[in-house]
């Protein structure tokens, strides 16, 4: 139970610590020149993506962990 929620949480500071890092090199490649129209639209939504996956994985690991000692 008690893993779980830390868990959670370890994943999203992890996550919300790398998110510059994902931005930065997002940016890079869309400044690159070789992509343009709808694959720099893409792109450009990676971080996006990104950092809902982060909160969804997190926010999963710690209701997991709540459902299991019977809070939730």
């Amino acid at each position: 139970m008690l893993g779980n929620v830390i868990g959670g949480f370890i994943v999203i500071l992890v996550g919300v610590t790398l998110a510059p890092t994902v931005a930065n090199n997002v940016k890079d490649a869309q400044n690159d020149g070789n992509i343009t129209g709808a694959s720099d639209t893409i792109i450009g939504l990676t971080t996006l993506f990104y950092i809902l996956a982060i909160a969804s994985v997190g926010i999963g690991m710690a209701t997991a962990g709540l459902r299991n000692s019977g809070l939730m």
